[in-house]
């Protein structure tokens, strides 16, 4: 059993660090909402956690971080308070937060300065994949390190991939993301073409998800568009988030992701229609509202 620590407390890393407890894992947690932190504690007997991230890291094998952004991960991986300041040479520092690439290997870098290897491993599956442990994890860096994390995640993943050199992972997340824009717009399209057709939704995509249109999203979510409800799984303003950053990486590849950028205006006008925390099937919201 591993000795971990996990930075970040949202509605991923909650259960994500709870099923490492569970698993055996000896755990300890930090979170920026200090309440958050406590309430993990109160809810996992055996777990504890640190004032800062640097002590929460100290002594662990291997640390987790599941925050928001770039800014977010220099926040806590760097300075006097960051998780390096507190890791062992030979420990592992791994990021589940969805970042650019650069990110993923200027934090490489600093890793490998400090004597710390370190794996990019973004995650998808919603929070509903974290708290019935079953993600995709993403991963880049080197086959040794990955084969020593790799079964430690098995504790909330249900398949766990190393892709490539760092970097490889975070690049991976964002062919997930540019597949499922794309996907969200012509379900989006669909579901409203069938209601205004006077079809029975439950039966048209009941009988469709069989064949060649199917997918996750119209098997998760066709019932709860038709029922204009979009309190589910991850949220438009982290969706734009992701496909700013597989714009940007597009651009560096000399590739116009053209669907991809056009769905990622249709999800500025439902962050201007207040959609912000509505869930990414929102996207029907733009043709029925």
């Amino acid at each position: 059993m591993a000795t971990t620590a996990f930075i970040g407390l949202g509605v991923m890393g909650f259960p994500m660090a709870g099923h490492l407890l569970a698993a055996g894992h000896d755990t300890v947690v930090w979170n920026r909402t200090t309440v958050k932190a406590e309430v993990w504690v109160d809810e996992h007997d055996t777990g504890s956690s640190g004032s800062t991230p640097s002590e929460t890291a100290a002594g662990r094998d291997i640390v987790f971080l599941c925050v928001g952004n770039d800014d977010d991960v220099r926040s806590v991986a760097y300075g006097d308070d960051g998780v390096l300041a507190g890791m062992s040479a030979g420990s592992i520092l791994v990021d589940h937060t969805t970042t650019s690439a650069a990110l993923a290997r200027e934090l490489g870098g600093a890793c490998a300065d400090a004597g710390v290897g370190f794996i990019d491993a973004p995650i998808s599956g919603g929070q509903a994949g974290a708290e019935n442990g079953v993600l995709t994890v993403m991963c880049g860096g080197s086959q040794e390190h990955f084969d020593i994390v790799a079964p430690v995640i098995d504790a909330y993943s249900k398949r766990c991939n190393l892709i490539g050199p760092t970097g490889s992972g975070q690049l991976t997340k964002m062919v997930n993301q540019i597949c499922i824009a794309g996907l969200v717009q012509a379900l989006s399209e669909g579901v409203e073409f069938a209601k205004r057709a006077g079809l029975d939704t439950d039966k048209v995509f009941d009988t469709i998800s069989a064949g060649a249109a199917g997918s996750w999203q119209m098997d998760n979510r066709h019932e709860t568009m038709a029922a204009d409800h979009f309190e589910h799984g991850f949220a438009v303003d982290w969706m734009r988030k992701d496909l700013g950053y597989c714009i940007e990486e597009g651009g560096h590849l000399g590739l116009d992701l053209e669907i991809t950028r056009l769905v990622d205006g249709f999800y500025s006008e439902i962050q201007d229609m207040g959609g912000g925390r509505w869930d990414t099937s929102s996207l029907l919201r733009r043709i029925t509202d």
